[in-house]
């Protein structure tokens, strides 16, 4: 697994080959996604683990069985990471699981409150995105 941060040249994270690969298995990675959520080893291993669900809900596997995931997701609904917040935003987006609009909400006053240091963009944008979403 390796995950190169969004710097001054690129506002996006990049993944190796073996997080398509992951993704690529779909509901069968879930149970090891749900494990590694739960039992994160740093940082990289969240964000991908988050990229591969944004994956496999843009390749159709039933957000409903992302949605079950939420007791995990919701961990890091307190994050200040704008990574993890991103990703987020966007799988709360695509799966509108009802507990995490107030969860968003709280992201977005936050950042706006206190803007992520060093960020080489802005998640409120996603995060707003995904309120929006949700009202709509």
């Amino acid at each position: 697994m390796t995950v190169s941060y969004p710097n001054q040249y690129r506002n996006y994270c990049t993944f190796s080959n073996e997080t398509y690969q992951k993704a690529s298995m779909g509901e069968k990675q879930l149970v090891v996604i749900k494990y590694e959520l739960a039992n994160p080893k740093d940082e990289a291993e969240v964000l991908e683990n988050l990229y591969v669900l944004n994956l496999m809900l843009d390749k159709g596997v039933d957000k409903n069985k992302i949605a079950d995931l939420y007791p995990e997701l919701s961990k890091y609904n307190d994050t200040k990471s704008p990574n993890i917040q991103t990703f987020l935003a966007g799988i709360y987006r695509k799966t509108k699981i009802p507990d995490a609009f107030g969860p968003l909400v709280k992201m977005l006053i936050q950042d706006s409150i206190n803007p992520p240091k060093n960020a080489h963009f802005d998640p409120t944008e996603e995060i707003g995105g995904a309120i929006l979403d949700y009202l709509a």
